[in-house]
């Protein structure tokens, strides 16, 4: 799938659709046994950007042929009403996935959330019985981000089998998964493995010695094209708006130095147009698998 690269650029949307493409395969061969895919999003904030990734997020459902429910709480509603939307959800048969958009507001505990999602609906990989079979290798739903990057590593045809793969960033959504994914026993894993953090001394010396670095830290153009080794791949996941003399005011970067890591690299990322595509992808992706575990209807899944 090496045309999804425009010189060393990797293509998120182009690598997204052929996976949806794909899906659509799975989809009908769900509508063939009765089932029809269900995604249930919960959202509980007023924050533009929250409410931008659900519409988005419904948008994609509807596209595919997923069907999209939708509820939203009132940002100062009761922590209970929230528990009690998603055990309503995890009772319907015909909802397949349950995301709750995070974040939540601060009087919502919002580990306890994840974990009263029913893990056979957790299409996010949060929950704790989720999380403990990734790190198991024996993953019922990966983390739909990490996932996302695998898939665009297996697209540009970049070989992780003993390569040192730096992952910068270490938070439960992205880097911890990320680097569990990396190290499994598995296709485009067997890589030894780095994570990098806030507390890392000389994060140069050590993305430089890097065949793979992936960047997940939410600190505009942080890694730059000095920290990073000749013919390196790069991958980043980071999206920051920052102020820019454009109609709107801002601009959206990642946490890579794109221009000059670009000189660098064999392959990169994009922002916007990278890994954000490749989001939302592994969220319908996850919702059919769901789909077809929870009504043991087998997809041959892309």
């Amino acid at each position: 799938m090496t045309d999804v690269l425009d010189g060393n650029v990797l293509d998120g949307n182009a690598v997204g659709d052929r996976i949806r493409d794909d899906l659509r395969g799975c989809i009908d061969t769900l509508g063939d046994a009765g089932v029809t895919p269900g995604l249930a999003t919960v959202l509980m904030s007023d924050d533009p950007a929250s409410e931008t990734y659900v519409s988005m997020k419904g948008r994609a459902c509807e596209d595919l042929g997923i069907e999209s429910i939708h509820h939203e709480l009132e940002p100062d509603a009761p922590a209970d009403d929230l528990f009690d939307t998603v055990e309503t959800l995890n009772g319907r048969d015909d909802v397949h996935g349950i995301l709750v958009q995070m974040p939540v507001p601060d009087h919502v505990d919002s580990r306890a959330i994840l974990r009263s999602i029913d893990p056979i609906k957790d299409v996010d990989g949060f929950h704790p019985e989720n999380v403990g079979r990734l790190v198991a290798g024996d993953a019922r739903f990966k983390p739909c981000t990490p996932h996302g990057v695998q898939k665009l590593l297996e697209a540009a045809d970049v070989d992780t089998e003993g390569k040192d793969a730096v992952v910068v960033g270490r938070s439960d959504i992205v880097g911890k998964p990320m680097a569990n994914l990396l190290v499994q026993k598995a296709p485009f894993g067997n890589a030894t493995t780095t994570v990098c953090h806030s507390r890392t001394a000389d994060l140069g010396e050590k993305t430089r010695e890097a065949d793979i670095v992936i960047a997940a830290t939410g600190y505009p153009g942080l890694v730059d094209g000095s920290m990073l080794s000749e013919g390196a791949t790069v991958i980043d996941v980071g999206i920051n708006r920052v102020d820019a003399d454009t109609e709107k005011g801002y601009e959206l970067v990642g946490d890579v130095d794109f221009d000059s890591a670009k000189e660098k690299a064999d392959v990169i990322t994009p922002v916007p147009g990278g890994v954000g595509p490749m989001t939302i992808t592994m969220l319908l992706y996850n919702t059919v698998k769901a789909a077809s575990l929870q009504h043991d209807v087998p997809v041959d899944l892309p």
